[in-house]
């Protein structure tokens, strides 16, 4: 039961198995936060679990719906339970339990299938809650495990660990994506994240004991409940007290608001300018394990004791300038067939389409056969507008597409009375991909769906003729052989990047810089003599801004990897300080209740972000603006950070605990 104040007194070897159990569950955690939240189940929720929805936008919303419910719920109930964690020596126990239920919601989800989508949602709920509401009570450990000056390479240790698990599991998971059939890689998957979080939880139930307890505060038949609203209601009515804490958490809301905005866009950003699936799926992998050092770097870098903060300043410093500064210089001297830059667009010509979407009812679409235009009202399809589309029944109906481009997507509506399509490119069967043989578009569907998609590529590009036809063949389940045309979107040229030769340059560049960093450490040594917790924030808000305003002009698949190696170096540095700066603002007593109030603070600094994103980017009709905007949330960020006098709010938590350990002392109260 000791406190941080007390870890002193315990063997240097107990010390660092408590230490490493506790960040051991940074490693069990977050496999959920890659596999579930970012890489597979959104997927798998809108093309699987969702495919009987009238539109993917439904389950796009259907999905954002059931991520800020369980938000809203946890938010509602962490500083609650926080503060009854505090007074009834049960913050191990409250991790149990939403560890328990995240992994039965997380295991359970290997049971959703095709069309399960109400399932889905309830079960990621339960999941996200457990998930959310664990992440208190585990942050809420910290003070109580890590000495006062230990705890920025404890925190920060802790995020490397969660680099390096969920990155292990995620690339684990894609290889079962890739192998297994049907629909069990993803749904293995699921599973797989269940069962590891609740395997490599254990060593923190096991090695890091219970904090103490404020039981013996409790008045003559007082709850603990009511004790806990009582102490809740207390804190927030005197806010004085605590003034620099809610100063520092106002600062958090905001710059964690600009953070989290550029890990959630990253990915659809990307997709948006064109890159590849694997670029992305591989620069979300990259920071995931690039991550890993550099987290441990900005742990040492506050430490007085640390004899190579210096060399660590300069390494830092050298990523901020050469990792853009390169980028672009490689962006514009490298070939577009190495770096990812965009080619020439695809003009058409006379009766030829050019680059761009096409409507069911464009000239360009030549159809034979019985055809009817149908449209759809848009409260039908969860849309202000109504859609058109181009249908039939005709067993010999087809449409001729001549274009100049090579790559294009099909956008259809599927049905219950719909059959297989048949696919023809200049005169030939086009090839599926993934089978070899010719391609084949199954629109059959149990409920009609409008905005059902495929893409498909030529060898060349150049001018080709695509052909649709109604085969004649059928779904077994389905009720008809009918086609229905939404649009044809002729894609921009695939982008060209050579990743092995990028990766070989993003090496070179640090291989140059750890020797650099190396030579000018006594350049720097006056400077980083100087650093703090809360400078080394301040230093990772300054990058984030560099990043912020380079992805404002970024196009190229070689800028995409520098940029995503130089969220890696202050990714988990800067949110794992942002931990271990609160902690130090916050009584050790109190910790459940204070890191339930961070928890609302992380869970609002979800909010605004996405919000100023979405309306830049409508209004602009570009998402380029969209990301500078994110700019704002680090300058006032790291303004209001400025404000925050450290000293001050560590003497006031100091004094709660001086307090707290005197009415423990025999004969008190």
């Amino acid at each position: 039961m000791e406190t941080s104040a007390a870890a002193g007194a315990i063997s240097p070897d107990l010390y660092r198995r408590r230490i490493f159990a506790w960040t051991m569950y940074d490693w069990a955690n977050s496999a959920f936060a890659t596999t579930i939240l970012a890489a597979v189940l959104p997927i798998y929720y809108s093309q699987v679990a969702g495919a009987t929805l009238p539109t993917s936008a439904m389950a796009t919303a259907y999905w954002g719906a059931g991520l800020s419910l369980s938000l809203l719920i946890v938010a509602v109930v962490a500083p609650i339970l926080g503060t009854i964690s505090d007074i009834s020596r049960s913050k191990k126990r409250f991790l149990a339990l939403f560890v328990a239920i995240g992994v039965v919601g997380t295991g359970l989800l290997v049971l959703v299938q095709t069309g399960d989508w109400l399932m889905a949602s309830l079960l990621f709920i339960v999941a996200k809650i457990g998930f959310n509401a664990a992440n208190v009570f585990y942050d809420a450990l910290l003070p109580h495990v890590a000495r006062p000056e230990d705890r920025d390479r404890v925190s920060t240790r802790g995020y490397a660990m969660g680099y390096l698990g969920g990155g292990i599991l995620l690339a684990i998971n894609v290889v079962m994506i890739q192998f297994l059939p049907g629909t069990w890689g993803p749904r293995l998957s699921f599973l797989s994240v269940g069962i590891w979080w609740a395997v490599f939880s254990l060593p923190i139930f096991r090695w890091v004991p219970e904090p103490p307890t404020e039981t013996a505060l409790l008045g003559a038949g007082e709850s603990v409940v009511a004790a806990s609203f009582k102490r809740l209601r207390a804190t927030l009515r005197d806010i004085r007290r605590y003034r620099e804490l809610f100063k520092f958490l106002l600062a958090f809301l905001v710059y964690n608001d600009g953070i989290g905005t550029i890990i959630g866009v990253a990915a659809i950003y990307g997709a948006e300018l064109g890159f590849g699936t694997i670029e992305l799926v591989l620069a979300l992998l990259l920071v995931q394990f690039v991550g890993i050092p550099y987290s441990l770097i900005f742990g040492r870098l506050p430490d007085p004791a640390e004899k190579r903060r210096a060399f660590y300043l300069a390494f830092v410093l050298f990523n901020l300038v050469a990792l853009p500064v390169t980028g672009l210089a490689a962006s514009r001297w490298l070939p577009p067939a190495a770096s990812g830059a965009p080619q020439p667009a695809f003009t058409g010509a006379a009766g030829i389409a050019g680059q761009g979407t096409h409507a069911a009812n464009s000239p360009f679409l030549a159809y034979q056969g019985a055809w009817e235009t149908v449209r759809i009202a848009g409260e039908l399809i969860g849309e202000d507008t109504d859609l058109a589309y181009t249908a039939s029944t005709a067993p010999e109906a087809e449409v001729a597409f001549p274009f100049e481009g090579q790559r294009f997507t099909l956008t259809y509506a599927t049905g219950p009375e719909a059959g297989i399509w048949a696919v023809e490119l200049d005169g030939a069967p086009l090839v599926d991909p993934d089978t070899g043989g010719p391609a084949r578009i199954n629109a059959y569907s149990r409920t009609p769906r409008y905005d059902a998609s495929v893409r498909f590529e030529a060898d060349i590009p150049g001018a080709h003729t695509l052909v649709l036809r109604a085969s004649g063949e059928r779904d077994p389940l389905s009720q008809g052989v009918g086609i229905s045309l939404v649009a044809l979107e002729v894609l921009p040229p695939a982008r060209q990047s050579s990743l092995p030769m990028i990766l070989g340059m993003i090496l070179a560049l640090e291989a140059v810089g750890l020797l650099l960093s190396y030579l000018l450490r006594g350049v720097v040594r006056p400077l980083a003599e100087r650093l703090t917790t809360k400078s080394c924030v301040l230093l990772a808000l300054a990058v984030y801004t560099v990043i912020a305003i380079w992805g404002f002009r970024l196009d190229s698949v070689v800028e995409f990897w520098f940029l995503a190696w130089m969220v890696a170096v202050v990714q988990g540095g800067s949110q794992a300080l942002s931990r271990s700066l609160y902690a130090s603002l916050s009584p050790a007593s109190k910790s459940g209740e204070f890191f339930g109030l961070f928890g609302i603070m992380e869970k609002f600094s979800a909010i605004f972000g996405p919000i100023i994103f979405a309306a830049v980017a409508v209004s602009s009709g570009s998402s380029r603006p969209a990301v500078l905007s994110i700019v704002v949330f680090f300058v006032v960020g790291g303004y209001l950070l400025t404000r925050v006098n450290l000293p001050e709010g560590r003497r006031r938590a100091a004094e709660e605990d001086a307090a707290f350990l005197g009415s423990q002392a025999p004969g008190a109260g």
